[in-house]
């Protein structure tokens, strides 16, 4: 049954509320716990019991932190960074040029330095090395070092590593893994297959994070006093966010904690990209994951690779400034880029349905370092799992994006181990692939089936959810400190979205790139800011002509940051005629 009785919405969605069960734990939480319905509503939706909701809104890290032994590998990984430390190594880290890779990069890189010692760091180009390690790479790091640890790669390059030789490798990563191992000192990773994966929701930050809690630990069991672990939750915090880790369980403690060490601004790094993005107040997750992470990804995906690691690990605030206005360029001309791409691959996916279990496009010259940013878009647009493809002559490079519920580096793998693609992997929500062009077609009709026994493209595709109904005097900053408490919002825990019934339209007008401003009332004596975001293109800018009709309106509550001030205001996602 639809919420409101809006079957058919202005952007053609069906609104769906709580389920019976949910309304009903939402009472309970009212109720028991004293929560106002907006906050019971969430918690509710994320199957908090009342006795469980104090817990929830203030999570403490040291009791959701799990035991850095349940992971395997764990011993043999920790105790041989701390002899390389402690005795002065040479020692050289191997990320992944993405903001995962280098978050886990720069938390290594800080926790050195806290004990006195450098590292060398190496991030290989997008385009000519690929992702993750390669022999050339691999061999010349042995050469001048002894210890090589690679962050967020690692596991399936089997080959390369060993072309290390004689310098020890560790693998600290969590992508999902073959049966067979590489042969190295140690794969810590929650997504190996003999793991049983009640920790797979951490990104390679977190990883490495639980790491160096058990080197710390050694340290101490010596009389060495390690590094503040806890001002490291930074760099966790970023990368959660940014690589799409659901936040859930100890995720959600670290990003909490992890933002409230940011807000101090003592990262030089993180303070330059703050300020570069304009961003003027303590950081939420929204800014992690779209005003700093793209950032971040900027020298990766079309600069130099190593440019957002170096910017998260420097100490030196100058350099840190200029990294960061480096990156801020970069991110303007992805932009541009990404633009083009993402025009021609919707073209192209419209005209090839968007019914299918799988959305995908491809090309020939579309920047490897923009299509997963796109297939992200689709995936969107079309609320399907995505894959976008470019291809240089015969090779094909591509990235694909998942929805909840539905594991494409799973399927991914499966590909490559069909002989279909030449390789590929990743994890539940992202991978990546490499394939030639006669692979193409068949590679992504198997994926699609493969996608579809797993429900991608069923129900409601246009269904949009809202956790229930808000009124204009109810949409207080209180409230929104409340709301706020029961996050951070992201994958795996969705923002709330709430209805507002037969409001009226007081006021439009066009803003942007075809954006829409709104002032809303529902007939007393509080009215509401509205903003609609795309609002030509989802075809909402039809509130214009209003003419008197009561609408409802559906979407996030937020405080509007502008020239010292903040109000109130209603992100617009949806609305439908009430009458």
């Amino acid at each position: 049954m639809s919420f409101l009785g809006v079957d058919t919405s202005l952007t053609g969605r069906r609104w769906v509320g709580p389920s019976d069960d949910v309304s009903r734990q939402s009472e309970a939480l009212m109720q028991r716990a004293g929560l106002e319905p907006a906050v019971a509503a969430i918690l509710a939706r994320r199957g908090v019991a009342p006795e469980d909701a104090a817990g929830f809104l203030a999570p403490a890290l040291r009791d959701l932190l799990p035991d850095p032994m349940r992971l395997k590998d764990m011993e043999p990984a920790a105790e041989r960074i701390v002899v390389a430390a402690r005795t002065g190594e040479r020692i050289a880290i191997f990320a992944d040029y993405d903001v995962d890779g280098g978050s886990s990069a720069a938390l290594l890189i800080w926790w050195l330095r806290d004990l006195g010692r450098q590292a060398t760091l190496y991030v290989p180009d997008r385009i000519d090395e690929g992702y993750g390690p390669n022999d050339e790479a691999m061999a010349a790091l042995a050469a001048e070092h002894d210890l090589i640890i690679c962050v967020d790669c690692g596991t399936l390059s089997h080959g390369p590593i060993a072309a290390a030789g004689a310098a020890d490798v560790i693998v600290l990563d969590h992508h999902l893994a073959a049966a067979d191992l590489p042969d190295c000192v140690a794969v810590v990773n929650p997504n190996r297959q003999d793991e049983p994966g009640d920790l797979g929701h951490l990104c390679a930050a977190g990883v490495v994070f639980l790491v160096l809690v058990d080197a710390n630990r050694r340290l101490r069991a010596a009389g060495v006093k390690g590094p503040d672990l806890m001002a490291l939750l930074d760099l966790v915090a970023l990368a959660t966010v940014a690589d799409v880790a659901p936040l859930i369980g100890v995720n959600r403690a670290l990003v909490r904690q992890g933002l409230a060490v940011m807000a101090r601004r003592q990262r030089p790094g993180l303070v330059a990209l703050a300020d570069v993005g304009r961003l003027d107040r303590a950081p939420t997750s929204y800014h992690l994951g779209y005003v700093l992470g793209p950032r971040v990804n900027a020298g990766g995906r079309i600069g130099a690779a190593d440019l957002g690691a170096r910017c998260l690990s420097t100490d030196d605030p100058a350099e840190a400034q200029a990294l960061a206005e480096k990156l801020d360029n970069l991110n303007t001309d992805r932009r541009d880029i990404e633009q083009r791409v993402r025009e021609a691959a919707l073209a192209q996916a419209d005209a090839r349905g968007l019914d299918a279990p799988l959305i995908w496009a491809a090309e020939d010259g579309w920047h490897p370092g923009v299509v997963g940013i796109v297939a992200s878009r689709l995936k969107d647009h079309a609320r399907r799992p995505a894959i976008v493809i470019g291809f240089d002559g015969d090779d094909g490079k591509g990235s694909g994006r998942s929805v909840a519920g539905v594991d494409l580096g799973a399927s991914i793998q499966k590909l490559a181990a069909e002989g279909l693609i030449q390789k590929g992997g990743g994890h539940k929500m992202a991978a990546g692939l490499s394939l030639s062009r006669a692979q193409l077609e068949p590679a992504m009709a198997r994926l699609s089936d493969l996608l579809a026994k797993q429900g991608a493209g069923e129900g409601g595709p246009a269904d949009l959810r809202l956790d229930g109904t808000l009124m204009p005097e109810a949409a207080t900053p209180e409230l929104i400190e409340k709301i706020e408490a029961a996050g951070p919002y992201g994958a795996g825990a969705p923002a709330p979205r709430f209805a507002l019934p037969a409001m009226r339209i007081r006021h439009t007008r066009p803003v942007g790139d075809g954006h829409l401003k709104l002032t809303l009332s529902d007939g007393g004596p509080v009215s509401l800011d509205a903003i609609c975001f795309d609002a030509v293109r989802l075809g909402l800018d039809a509130l214009q002509s209003h003419n008197g009709r009561p609408v409802h309106v559906a979407g996030k509550i937020e405080l509007n940051h502008w020239q010292g001030h903040a109000r109130v205001q209603l992100r617009l996602d949806d609305a439908a005629w009430a009458e």
